[in-house]
């Protein structure tokens, strides 16, 4: 028999491994809706300027297009909270935010030294997408579980 040998980042890891409680989960869920919310309120507090936004972008009609921005950022984080549906309303936001960064950070059509600028926060923006597809992955990957738990 083959003696097991300790991986030697182990005793760290299992010492952190305390912290990942639901508390920090959902605080993580939060610090990842966060842009989300912050963007739905304001948008919702000021419709004139969501509807001007919606404007800039080229996006029409614009109000109706506000408001499903609104109803999109808002429902979306909400459903990521609750964990009701988590992995639809993450999968929503990974594909608004794919969109939403090609049109608004279209870093290969900006000149220097705005590019670079622009270019980071695209990148940052597909991080966030990862983010979310990584939140969606987890929460099937749970759901699958429950599921052949229960002889589904």
């Amino acid at each position: 028999m083959t003696e097991r040998i300790p991986h030697p980042h182990a005793a760290a890891g299992a010492g952190l491994a305390r912290l990942a409680t639901p508390a920090i989960r959902w605080l993580a869920l939060l610090a990842l809706c966060a842009a989300y919310l912050q963007g739905g309120l304001t948008k919702a507090l000021d419709f004139p300027a969501a509807i001007a936004e919606m404007n800039h972008f080229g996006l029409g009609p614009a109000a109706p297009m506000a408001a499903l921005v609104i109803a999109l950022e808002l429902g979306a984080s909400a459903m990521i909270l609750t964990g009701y549906w988590r992995w639809v309303g993450a999968l929503a936001l990974a594909a608004f935010t794919l969109m939403a960064s090609f049109l608004a950070n279209a870093f290969w059509n900006v000149p220097m030294p705005d590019r670079m600028m622009m270019e980071n926060a695209f990148f940052e923006h597909i991080g966030l997408a990862g983010g979310f597809v990584l939140v969606a992955w987890h929460d099937l990957r749970r759901l699958g579980r429950t599921a052949s738990e229960q002889g589904d």
